[in-house]
């Protein structure tokens, strides 16, 4: 039984650059047999899947990031492999993990001063996922938007979709790294630059919920 833990994950380390940033170890840990992938939101969340990950049979990576985050909830229950919902709502949903999950959840408010309900889920464990978590946000909202800050080849992203696409299909989208290397730069900017702030997240589940009604014409 190995636990890894992994730093720097994702773009938030900023001017450290590409060489420091971490964007494809999900992926990459996802296709090892018996591997328990964690990406937790917080340093709540941290602290809780290392204590459990202790206790997990197997292999366990934990990917960790540098920047810090607000604490998105003080003892929230968290158990690897169960997907947390956030927020409720019936127009959209929104999976996020990691730093990610922050910014999903500032979208989802801003969304609602737009009258748009999105339903918030912190897919903390990508591997093995939370199918029926997945499946059942799919049919309740009709949309799904995955947000992380990882190639979306391979992801959490990619995991969602696997669901899905065999399950219960619904309009998707995946936001994350598409065929670009990290850089170098502040992290605000570097978040511009990839289209993952929290007004890009509010674009496009609006566009997403565009999709959803023409699907059902």
């Amino acid at each position: 039984n190995v636990n890894i833990a992994g730093s720097h994950g994702g773009i938030s380390v900023g001017e450290d650059g590409a060489t420091h940033q971490a964007l494809e170890e999900i992926a990459l840990m996802r296709i090892i047999p018996n591997m328990t992938v964690v990406v937790p939101a917080d340093a709540e969340e941290a602290y809780l899947a290392t204590i459990q990950a202790a206790g997990i049979p197997g292999p366990v990576y934990l990917r960790l990031g540098r920047e810090k985050v607000s604490v998105i909830k003080d003892k929230p229950e968290f158990k690897i492999g169960v997907a947390s919902q956030l927020m409720d709502g019936s127009d959209v949903t929104i999976i996020a993990c990691g730093h990610m999950v922050t910014r999903a959840l500032s979208a989802a408010y801003n969304l609602k001063n737009k009258n748009i309900q999105a339903r918030v889920i912190n897919l903390h464990t990508p591997n093995p996922i939370d199918a029926g978590s997945i499946i059942k946000a799919a049919k309740e909202t009709g949309a799904v938007l995955t947000v992380e800050e990882h190639t979306i080849y391979g992801g959490m992203g990619s995991a969602v979709a696997e669901v899905l696409v065999e399950e219960y299909p619904v309009p998707m989208k995946l936001m994350g790294i598409r065929g670009k290397f990290g850089t170098s730069g502040d992290p605000e900017a570097l978040y511009e630059h990839f289209e993952l702030t929290e007004k890009h997240i509010v674009l496009e589940a609006e566009k997403l919920i565009k999709r959803k009604s023409k699907s059902k014409t």
